[in-house]
């Protein structure tokens, strides 16, 4: 018979769910742009090993076709992860999909451009979701995720340094849908913006920070326990050069994921999810 433990670990939606109850001290990994040092960004075969390899969480952006198709893409142009030169939107759907993702090497592959639909029925039930960069495209990620019936189990990013009041004035958003708000530290109004979503109980705030000199970054571990906390240890200039490459290539782990650990995000952010996940189960801070 499964524990409740290995029961929650299976089912995304009732892992997120759980990021929000009180007494959760587990830290969930997110693999940004998916398992991109082995398949290509973004694409559908790293979305699925991000699955094997038992990451809670794969980050993935969105643009928009010619045709108003969402598709997984990070950049506006398909000019740096594919065999293909122009913008997004320059293409339709099936013509943007005649072009092959290029990989970490910048080597083209075999896989194409995916829908989002396709990434979120190939989720789901298996993976938390981050869809990020479609912030313009809102009303659309919010309707794919309805209709694949994957709202509870995907954090979507609504913008940075937005009040949640700003937020409402101007989109329609699904009371059940887990969102996420980028602030910037440096902001003056950082900390009123953090304050805001405080009513709204499915939402994470993700601070970003080129500095760890900011005074306000003394409040995150006081926030986090009114609030969940996503923080990143991707590139310095997120995290005030407490990052991955720290970790893993000077391994000096403790300065960089532990620096960040005492911060108390429910979940971090990472181009090393391998390692950070093995990182965190020596801490007794991932199951």
């Amino acid at each position: 018979m499964l524990s409740s433990r290995t029961a929650v670990a299976q089912h995304p939606d009732q892992k997120l769910a759980a990021v929000f109850s009180k007494g959760h001290n587990q830290i969930l990994v997110a693999a940004h742009r998916g398992d991109w040092r082995n398949a290509p960004e973004n694409s559908m075969q790293a979305l699925l090993n991000s699955i094997e390899k038992g990451f809670d969480i794969m980050e993935l952006d969105v643009k928009m076709t010619k045709d108003s198709q969402m598709v997984v893409m990070h950049d506006q142009t398909i000019d740096r992860s594919t065999n293909g030169k122009g913008k997004v939107s320059d293409y339709t759907l099936a013509e943007i999909q005649q072009f092959r993702l290029k990989n970490g090497l910048g080597r083209t592959t075999p896989h194409r451009i995916p829908t989002l639909k396709e990434m979120m029925l190939a989720a789901k039930g298996k993976i938390i979701i981050n869809v990020d960069k479609g912030n313009d495209h809102l009303k659309e990620v919010f309707r794919i995720l309805q209709e694949t019936e994957t709202l509870n189990q995907t954090i979507v990013n609504i913008g940075d340094n937005l009040s949640f009041d700003q937020l409402k004035s101007h989109e329609v958003i699904p009371a059940e849908a887990y969102l996420m708000v980028v602030v910037n530290m440096k902001g003056t109004d950082a900390l009123p913006t953090i304050k805001s979503y405080q009513p709204n109980k499915r939402s994470i705030i993700q601070p970003v920070f080129d500095t760890d000199t900011l005074k306000n970054l003394k409040m995150l571990p006081e926030i986090a326990t009114k609030q969940v906390l996503w923080l990143n240890s991707l590139w310095p200039s997120l995290n005030g050069g407490h990052d991955d490459d720290l970790a893993v290539e000077e391994n000096k782990k403790k300065e960089s994921w532990g620096w960040l650990i005492e911060k108390k995000p429910a979940i971090l952010q990472s181009d090393r999810p391998a390692e950070l996940i093995l990182y965190l189960k020596k801490a007794g801070l991932h199951f």
